[in-house]
């Protein structure tokens, strides 16, 4: 498959329907692969959505544009307590079906790590992923994630349960 031209930016309260959009698009093709569902998030106005990007100090979300088009997303959230601060979440990764392959989810890891890294004072950036989805383990095992648990049954969905690995990436150089 080619490249995309991709463009990455984080997401402005302007991007908010676009990013709902792709987001109820994952939750439906992907349940297992959310914490989240499509029934929580689906009648969520879009203005909510604006309101969470515009007021959230704490994190972002990453875009992949290809041209105007979202095409993959990726948020990352500081940890709220103090003696946790030094730690962020990576949640929501998302990549269209279409623009899979071509390594749209590996650069907005990488860019991700990078904007989490910059931040001061943040050490590490942790994840779930579902055990099942083997192409997201290789995804963050190789953009430098280790898994350092697994909890089974994290999430029932569809009546079948499913078990989550947990992963770290250290900040490089400690």
């Amino acid at each position: 498959m080619e490249p995309l031209a991709l463009q990455l930016r984080t997401l402005l309260p302007a991007d908010a329907a676009e990013f709902q959009a792709l987001r109820l698009r994952g939750l439906r093709e992907a349940p297992a692969a959310f914490g989240s569902s499509y029934e929580e998030e689906r009648d969520k106005p879009v203005e909510a959505v604006a309101e969470r990007i515009a007021t959230n100090r704490d994190g972002f979300i990453l875009g992949g544009f290809e041209g105007v088009a979202l095409v993959g997303v990726v948020g990352m959230q500081r940890e709220r307590h103090l003696k946790h601060a030094h730690k962020m979440v990576l949640w929501g990764m998302y990549v269209e079906p279409d623009a899979r392959g071509r390594g749209v989810g590996r650069k907005l890891v990488d860019e991700a790590l990078r904007q989490a890294f910059a931040r001061p004072g943040i050490r590490q950036v942790n994840l779930g992923v579902n055990a099942a989805n083997a192409p997201a383990l290789a995804l963050y095992q190789a953009a430098g994630f280790t898994s350092f648990g697994l909890e089974r049954g994290c999430m029932i969905v569809d009546d079948v349960l499913q078990d989550e690995v947990y992963m770290v990436c250290m900040r490089p150089g400690g």
